[in-house]
């Protein structure tokens, strides 16, 4: 569709074009992870529970349904996986569930010794095992990651994590 040259200033409407649901809901799915993981507190659940997410909500999205909906019913399917995955960590039916539910620590501890416990452990590591465990786990890099910025191979880095995972616990009971 052409359009003619009209007055200088002049507005034209633009057709709207509506986004299909699928789309929206995939843009939405890093926020159904942070909202998972929020909950969780471990990578690889948070993502195997993200994708079951997707996997159950979007076949069933409608077409032509608002943004707001579309995360409405992607974060309602979030809390039933939740409670799906939380049911079978405690062994208890989901309807038992309740949002006040939690797990105490048996031994409360501030987050600011917590903090500088590891800080103390990964000083006291060898260089390449400090700069290993703190991509994988404070920056959240995966495998292949760390090995593209090591220069190392993903099997050569799994061996080192070991390794660093082990000196690490023998130096934290020292510690």
């Amino acid at each position: 569709m052409a359009l003619e040259s009209g007055r200088p200033g002049e507005l034209y409407e633009l057709p709207v074009v509506p986004v299909p649901a699928a789309e929206i809901a995939l843009e939405e799915l890093e926020l159904v992870y942070a909202f998972i993981y929020a909950r969780v507190g471990n990578r690889p659940d948070s993502e195997d529970l993200t994708q079951q997410v997707a996997l159950k909500a979007i076949p069933r999205l409608r077409e032509g349904a608002s943004a707001a909906a579309v995360r409405a019913y992607l974060f309602a399917t979030a809390r039933s996986v939740l409670a799906g995955f939380w049911s079978g960590r405690f062994g208890m039916p989901e309807d038992e569930l309740r949002d006040d539910l939690w797990v105490e620590k048996s031994e409360p501890d501030a987050a600011g010794e917590q903090v500088e416990r590891v800080r103390r452990i990964l000083d006291r590591l060898p260089g390449n095992y400090r700069r290993l465990l703190e991509l994988r786990f404070l920056h959240g890099y995966s495998l292949k990651e760390v090995a593209a910025e090591m220069g190392s191979t993903v099997g050569g880095v799994k061996v080192m994590q070991l390794r660093a995972l082990r000196a690490a616990a023998k130096v934290g009971l020292d510690a």
